[in-house]
């Protein structure tokens, strides 16, 4: 509920703090004092768009603050998804400043417009005639319907499922689509990894033919050097292993003459046998050194491949050519999968489709079976409210598409007249008629759901005496349950409320200023008998006054 609400500087409003009470509350006043700037200052502080025209002293800021009780509202959640300090009493400011900027603080933690308009929307419901024509949208007559049949909790869970159902559905489409692009791609893919595995991709594998094919085209000279050392090692005459072998000899008749000559001795041994082992491999070199073409020809060959694919695939090395195989097997892989998981997700999407279809029908069976009591309270209502022949047709068509309020479009036509052609609202009601049927439906929604506070402004505009007491008799019931304001001219609604505040106009100096105070008993009695006789009081008007305070 709205405790409190302080203005400064905004239109007509030089300063103004108000304190408000839950149940019903009444707001009067002369035309022009100022009812609607009260409305446009409390708009503000809902989210609604400013500008300069709003500050009343261009060089000054204007300052709109409201105090909202909300401990029984539920907005924990919507508070935390905003990252907002949450309080019991949650204190809303809007801020505009003279270079025509405007900021919005919820418990001084600055919010946007658009968060600001959507708690807005949770905290007040002014009724206004634009207001008025949500009662002829479809999902507003299904949300009436949906009350009566307490559908809340089924509508949630049925929208749960119907979020996860078009997720569902948007990945089977992306996944068609990559099937799709894939097809197209499978044929260029698949040559493209035949060409990478037909080529011997492994680490060094370059390297490792590279040299492979100087030996093989270096053969005769390789054979050349090898039989020269083979010859150097070998000759009996100037062979490095005769000398080396009878330089051994000879050291070996010193051993006996000294540390120094044994020791000389084994470091030729060891020569020798270095020789010894570089001779034997020696040997193998020369075994299995021979000329080649064949394998030249085909160490080529796949020197070339890989050099051709390197340059094709713009790859610096063999590396980079088997991260490309694999991410081209994985490409043709999950185009050959793609079958399967378009059938696996079709067939998830079929059974999830199943249920939203269940659910939908549950909801249609509980508004179907509300229909005629609807219908009956309505024109009950709207019968007490001066429209006597007022009539309904509210039915349910089938559809074949989900939507977020089921599977059900709501046929709601009126007539106001006896054996009159039916017809939807915004086609048949005028804007009076319009305001009374908003008024029941809000009254029987407030039954049902727990409503933010409601301000009707000038809701009776254009009844009889006898109806605006009904009228009045209905908004202060709802205010059993919940903050209701009465913006009016009526003083039969007027007298009906428990706090009666009163819009008037001072006149300064220099300038004129808005004013809201809330009436004592003594002036509410004056303030009803110049509603209902004028500006000149008769003893008749305030005993009439009186009669209409009990």
């Amino acid at each position: 509920m709205l405790s409190t609400l302080t203005i400064s500087n905004y239109a007509l409003i030089d300063s103004l703090e108000v304190d408000f009470n839950k149940g019903f509350t009444v707001i009067t006043g002369e035309t022009g004092a100022g009812k609607s700037i009260l409305l446009g200052g409390l708009s503000l502080v809902l989210g609604k768009r400013a500008d300069l025209s709003s500050l009343r002293v261009k060089d000054q800021k204007c300052i709109i603050e409201g105090t909202f009780k909300i401990d029984t509202y539920g907005l924990q959640n919507f508070f935390e998804e905003n990252d907002l300090d949450y309080e019991d009493s949650t204190v809303i400011r809007r801020e505009i400043l003279p270079s025509g900027k405007s900021r919005a603080f919820v418990n001084d933690t600055p919010v946007t417009l658009g968060v600001l308009s959507v708690l807005g929307e949770n905290l007040i419901d002014i009724h206004s005639q634009h207001q008025t024509m949500q009662l002829t949208e479809n999902d507003f007559q299904l949300k009436l319907v949906d009350a009566l049949a307490n559908n809340q909790k089924r509508l949630a869970e049925y929208r749960k499922g119907l979020k996860i159902f078009r997720k569902a559905q948007k990945e089977l489409q992306e996944l068609v689509e990559v099937q799709s692009t894939a097809i197209k791609e499978q044929d260029y893919n698949t040559f493209m990894l035949e060409e990478l595995e037909k080529a011997p991709l492994k680490e060094g594998i370059v390297e490792l033919l590279e040299e492979e094919y100087e030996q093989l085209n270096n053969v005769e000279l390789i054979m050349e050097q090898l039989s020269k050392g083979d010859q150097l090692f070998n000759d009996e005459q100037i062979g490095v292993l005769p000398l080396v072998t009878e330089m051994r000899q000879s050291f070996s008749k010193l051993i006996d003459f000294g540390v120094h000559y044994k020791d000389l001795y084994e470091r030729v041994q060891s020569v020798l046998i270095e020789l010894d082992d570089v001779n034997a491999e020696l040997q193998r070199l020369q075994d299995g050194v021979e000329a080649n073409p064949n394998q030249l020809e085909q160490v080529n060959g796949k020197l070339q491949l890989l050099y051709d694919l390197l340059k094709k695939h713009n790859a610096s090395d063999v590396s980079e050519l088997i991260e490309i195989k694999n991410k081209l097997a994985d490409k043709v892989f999950e185009t050959a999968g793609l079958d399967e998981k378009i059938a696996s997700k079709t067939k998830e999407i079929q059974e999830m489709e199943a249920v939203l279809k269940k659910q939908a029908i549950a909801i249609r069976e509980k508004r179907n079976a509300v229909i005629p009591q609807l219908k009956k309270k309505l024109e009950s209502d709207l019968n007490s409210l001066g429209m006597p022949s007022a009539s309904f047709q509210i039915s349910l068509n089938d559809t074949e598409n989900f939507n977020t309020t089921g599977m059900d479009e709501l046929s709601f036509l009126f007539t106001a007249n006896k054996g009159g052609n039916y017809g939807e609202l915004k086609k048949v009601a005028s804007g009076g008629e319009l305001s009374r049927i908003m008024l029941v439906i809000k009254a029987l929604l407030a039954k049902y759901e727990k409503l933010p506070t409601i301000m009707f402004d000038e809701i009776d505009t254009g009844v009889s005496g006898e109806i605006s007491n009904r009228m009045a008799d209905i908004m202060k019931e709802m205010s059993a349950d919940l903050q209701v304001f009465s913006i009016t001219h009526l003083p039969q609604v007027a007298s009906k409320g428990n706090h009666h505040f009163k819009v008037y106009k001072t006149e300064g100096a220099e300038r004129t200023m808005t004013n809201l105070k809330e009436l004592t008993t003594e002036e509410r009695v004056v303030e009803l008998a110049h509603m209902l006789g004028g500006k000149d009081l008769s003893d008749s008007a305030l005993a009439h006054a009186k009669q209409l305070l009990n």
